[in-house]
C-alpha cells in the first residue's frame, strides 16, 4: 500500500490525542451522507415522475411515428407506406390524419384537435385501457355505412355536454383549403360535418389528450379538412420484443431524409425537456448544499494538521516533501467525503425502495385526487455514478485549497 494513502487511513479511523477531532470527522461524513441521501432521493423522485408520465403517454402514442421533414401531408398509397408494411420489425401501420377543426354543440364552441385514424386503429392503441365503459368487443367501428362516430377524451366531452349516448350529433366546422372566408356568408367557407356518439370516450390523464382531441375516422378527417387521399402521419407498433432504438434507426435509414422517425420520448419532446431542465436545477441546488456540507471537512482537516504536527515534522526530517505531508491531508479529506458519500447512497437506496414497496410519502391527504397516491420514485445506476463523482469533485475542491495554504 502506498505510505500517503496507508497513513491517512489510520489516521482517519484512529483514535486522536483531541476526541473533538474524532467528533467533528464524523459529523462532516454525516453532512456529505445525508447532503448524498438528499441527492440520490431527489433525483429518483424525479425519474418516478419522468417515467409515470412515459406510461401516461404509452397507450395513446405510438412506439414510433413518421412525418414529413417538409410539408404538412403526403398521398395515403405512398411507396414508403408499402416499404413499411414489409418490415419484419413492424406489426402495425396505422395512417392518420390530424388537424385543429371547431366543435359545436348546444351553443357550447370549442377548438379541436381532430384524429382520423383508419380501421387499424384498435391494434395501434390499447383501447382496453383509454375507454369509458370498457370495450366489451374486440373492434370498435369508427364508421357504419354511412355514420361516422366520434371517441371524444373525457374532459372535452364535459366542455360539449356530452354523454356516451350524445344526441343530436356533434356539429364540426373546418376551413376550406386554399379559399378566403366569405364575409356575406362566413359558413360557405367552412367545411362541415357530423359525428355521431361512439357510446365511448377515452382518458389518458393528460390534459392536452383529454380536453383537445377527438378520434374518428380517416376518411371522416380526410372529407372535412379537404384532404382526400392524403395522412399527415404513419403510427407504427412494433413487434414484442423489437429493440426501439434499432427499428427506429432502421426505419430512419429505409426512408432517408425526407421522413422524420419519432419515438415516444421525442414525441413528447417538450415535456420531458420541461422536466430535465427541472431534474438539473435540483440537482445543482443539492450539489450547492453538498459545497456546504463539505466545508465541514476543512474544519476538521485543520484540527488533524494541529494535531499531527509533530508527525509531519518528523516524516519531511525522514525525506518527505512537503508535496507528500499534503498528499497525506488531501486524501484524508477526500475519504471522509468518499465514506459519507457511500453511506448516503446506501440510504438513499434504501429510501427509496421503501418508498416503492410500501409507499410511505403520500401525495396528498385527499384519495383520488392524483394519479397516484404515493411518490413515484426509480432509482438508476447512472444518478448514482454522476452523484459519487460530483462528491468526489466537491470535496477534492473544497480540501485541496485550505490544506496547500496550511503546509
Amino acid at each position: 500500500m502506498n505510505y500517503k494513502l496507508f497513513i491517512a487511513w489510520r489516521y482517519l479511523f484512529s483514535k486522536k490525542s483531541h476526541h473533538a477531532i474524532n467528533i467533528i470527522s464524523a459529523i462532516s461524513a454525516c453532512g456529505v451522507a445525508i447532503a448524498t441521501m438528499a441527492m440520490v432521493c431527489t433525483l429518483s423522485v424525479f425519474n418516478g415522475f419522468q417515467g409515470l408520465v412515459a406510461d401516461l403517454f404509452t397507450d395513446f402514442d405510438p412506439d414510433l411515428k413518421v412525418t414529413l421533414a417538409e410539408g404538412r401531408t403526403l398521398a395515403a398509397d405512398d411507396s414508403a407506406i408499402k416499404q413499411l408494411k414489409t418490415m419484419d420489425e413492424v406489426e402495425t401501420v396505422t395512417l392518420c390524419l390530424q388537424d385543429q377543426a371547431l366543435a359545436v354543440r348546444d351553443g357550447q364552441q370549442v377548438v379541436v384537435t381532430i384524429k382520423g385514424m383508419d380501421d387499424s386503429f384498435g391494434q395501434q392503441m390499447n383501447l382496453h385501457r383509454l375507454l369509458y365503459p370498457e370495450l366489451t368487443e374486440e373492434d370498435l367501428p369508427l364508421h357504419a355505412d354511412v355514420l361516422e362516430y366520434a371517441i371524444p377524451g373525457i374532459q372535452l366531452a364535459l366542455k360539449l355536454g356530452l354523454r356516451p349516448d350524445f344526441e343530436p350529433p356533434l356539429q364540426l366546422y373546418a376551413p376550406k383549403r386554399g379559399e378566403r372566408v366569405n364575409m356575406a356568408n362566413p359558413l360557405s367557407s367552412f367545411n362541415s360535418d357530423e359525428l355521431m356518439s361512439s357510446g365511448h370516450v377515452f382518458q389518458v390523464k393528460q390534459a392536452k389528450y383529454d380536453t383537445q382531441y377527438l378520434i374518428t375516422s380517416l376518411g371522416f378527417a380526410q372529407r372535412l379538412f379537404s384532404q382526400q387521399g392524403r395522412i399527415s402521419q404513419i403510427e407504427l407498433k412494433l413487434k414484442p420484443g423489437t429493440h426501439i432504438g434499432r427499428a427506429q434507426r432502421s426505419i430512419g435509414k429505409m426512408l432517408g431524409n425526407r421522413f422524420n422517425v419519432e419515438n415516444r420520448y421525442e414525441q413528447q419532446e417538450d415535456v420531458f425537456r420541461i422536466m430535465k431542465i427541472e431534474k438539473l436545477i435540483a440537482y445543482l441546488f443539492l450539489t450547492f448544499i453538498l459545497l456546504v456540507a463539505s466545508f465541514n471537512i476543512v474544519g476538521s482537516l485543520s484540527m488533524l494538521m494541529i494535531d499531527k504536527e509533530q508527525d509531519t515534522q518528523t516524516l519531511c526530517n525522514l525525506g518527505a516533501s512537503p508535496s507528500s505531508v499534503q498528499r497525506i491531508f488531501i486524501i484524508e479529506g477526500n475519504m471522509i467525503s468518499l465514506l459519507g458519500a457511500i453511506i448516503g447512497i446506501i440510504l438513499g437506496v434504501a429510501l427509496c425502495w421503501v418508498q416503492q414497496h410500501y409507499g410511505v410519502i403520500s401525495m396528498g391527504q385527499s384519495e383520488g385526487a392524483f394519479i397516484v397516491e404515493t411518490y413515484p420514485v426509480v432509482v438508476r445506476v447512472w444518478d448514482l455514478v454522476v452523484i459519487l463523482l460530483t462528491v468526489v469533485a466537491v470535496s477534492a475542491l473544497v480540501v485541496w485549497y485550505p490544506v496547500k495554504r496550511l503546509i
